[in-house]
C-alpha cells in the first residue's frame, strides 16, 4: 500500500467492561460526550448488558450515520475476505455491509452467551471506540511509507508485573 491511500475510519479498539451493578449515574456517558465532542474518539458501537431477575437487558448506541456504518462494514467485510483468502472481494464488502445495516456491528442475539458471564444484579459494556486523534498521525507514517511493527497497550498492571519480574530476578 502506497503511502498516498487512506482509511476513512481511525484504529479501532474493542473495550469489554464489567461492572458489580445496574445503577449508572451518567459520568461514563458524558465522558465519552466530552471525548466525542473533542473529536478524541467516535463510538462504533456499544452495548450495554444488564443481569436483572435472571434476564439480560441491552442497551446498544452508535455514533456512525447508516451510511457510515455500512461503509465501516464493508471495510471489515472486506478486510475479513482477504485475510481468509476470498477472492470476491465485492461480495465480501457487501456482506460487511449487510451485517452493518442495521447501524451496529454487536448483535443483540449474540449476547446469550453472556448470561452464564454475568453475574446476578451486574452489567457489561462492550464497545468499539474508533480512535480519532490517531487517524492525522497514521496518514503522515503512510505518507512516509512507515508500516507498523508492532502495536500494544501497556496498563498498568503489566507494568507491575514487569516489576514484580524483576525483584524476582534480583533475588
Amino acid at each position: 500500500m502506497s503511502g498516498a491511500e487512506t482509511f476513512p475510519f481511525g484504529p479501532v479498539q474493542m473495550l469489554v467492561l464489567g461492572f458489580e451493578r445496574t445503577n449508572f449515574d451518567g459520568t461514563i456517558m458524558a465522558e465519552i460526550e466530552r471525548l466525542k465532542d473533542a473529536e478524541v474518539i467516535r463510538l462504533i458501537d456499544l452495548m450495554l448488558v444488564t443481569k436483572r431477575d435472571g434476564e439480560l437487558e441491552t442497551i446498544q448506541a452508535s455514533d456512525l450515520s447508516t451510511d457510515e456504518a455500512e461503509e465501516f462494514g464493508a471495510l471489515i467485510g472486506a478486510l475479513i475476505g482477504v485475510g481468509a483468502g476470498e477472492e470476491d472481494l465485492e461480495g465480501s464488502m457487501a456482506a460487511g455491509a449487510a451485517e452493518m445495516a442495521d447501524g451496529h456491528l454487536i448483535d443483540e442475539g449474540d449476547v446469550w452467551y453472556l448470561t452464564d458471564a454475568i453475574p446476578e444484579g451486574a452489567s457489561a459494556a462492550i464497545a468499539l471506540i474508533e480512535h480519532r486523534w490517531a487517524i492525522p498521525l497514521r496518514d503522515k507514517i503512510m505518507a512516509a511509507d512507515g508500516i507498523v511493527l508492532a502495536d500494544e497497550w501497556i496498563h498498568p498492571k503489566d507494568l507491575l508485573a514487569i516489576g514484580a519480574a524483576a525483584a524476582e530476578a534480583k533475588a
